[in-house]
């Protein structure tokens, strides 16, 4: 990858967003981390002091995604970390848990899910469509050379399970936006924009309680887990490190969805 290249990525304080902010400053480049976990966030930026990497390569922002004013503040902030040149956007962000919170269903009469909705859209869609119009400026400050933007769906854009509507539907609507994106901010900015959308990738050793109880990525997985994949085995974060490495660095690729599965959606499933 090119040197000394300027990242921003959303949803970074555990997860995916985690392992691939390491993977990043691991290979010199910068970091601006946001998220809303301020637990999270707080965590993740001492382990990264203790695990050697400068704190001048990295800087955290605490930041609601579903608020339009403070993802402004956010940018704002990052154009002063980054003096000006933003290299490549990850819209990663998505609230937790995926599915409706409280065992709830698009039937329940008990609990509001359309709040739940409404947030899980403005953080997982909303966001990223106007953090990627803020940041265009900050993506173009080198006309010659303009950054990239790469937005994390999910195969469940494509597959759904029980009680997954909004995040099926949010990850849907992030490929759709990849496509209008690539053509408007292609054909006036030269800003390429493409989406990776992830299977079963293991991160339950990327996060506070799993760096508290030693979690190792292979923790909790069985045999069955891997052979499921025709791959041989569960997705890493650093599957998607090399998705977005190959994107970054793919002149000619732009509008494309990279589906990065083991090869579990183009299996045939039949009931036992």
């Amino acid at each position: 990858m090119p040197d000394a290249m300027n990242y921003l990525i959303t949803g970074a304080a555990r997860g995916i967003g985690r392992g691939l902010t390491r993977h990043l400053l691991s290979n010199g480049h910068r970091v601006f981390l946001i998220d809303s976990n301020l637990t999270e966030l707080t965590n993740t930026s001492t382990l990264l002091q203790k695990s050697g990497y400068n704190q001048s390569n990295f800087q955290i922002s605490h930041t609601d995604l579903s608020d339009r004013g403070s993802i402004v503040l956010a940018v704002s902030a990052a154009k002063e970390f980054f003096t000006g040149r933003l290299d490549v956007l990850i819209n990663n962000a998505f609230p937790t848990p995926h599915t409706w919170s409280n065992s709830a269903s698009m039937d329940s009469t008990n609990v509001d899910i359309m709040a739940e909705w409404d947030r899980k859209l403005a953080v997982g869609l909303t966001a990223p469509f106007f953090l990627s119009r803020l940041c265009i400026p900050l993506l173009t400050s080198s006309p010659s050379q303009p950054g990239t933007i790469i937005n994390i769906s999910s195969t469940r854009a494509h597959q759904s399970e029980l009680n997954h509507e909004v995040y099926s539907a949010v990850k849907a609507g992030l490929i759709g936006l990849t496509q209008s994106m690539s053509v408007s901010l292609g054909q006036k900015y030269k800003i390429r924009v493409n989406a990776i959308s992830p299977g079963w990738v293991h991160v339950e050793d990327e996060n506070a309680a799993g760096d508290a109880e030693g979690r190792k990525w292979e923790d909790g997985l069985t045999e069955q887990d891997h052979e499921w994949h025709s791959a041989g085995r569960v997705g890493k974060v650093e599957d998607i490190a090399k998705a977005v490495e190959f994107l970054v660095t793919a002149g000619f690729v732009t509008g494309t969805e990279m589906v990065v599965d083991g090869g579990v959606s183009k299996k045939m499933v039949y009931p036992e």
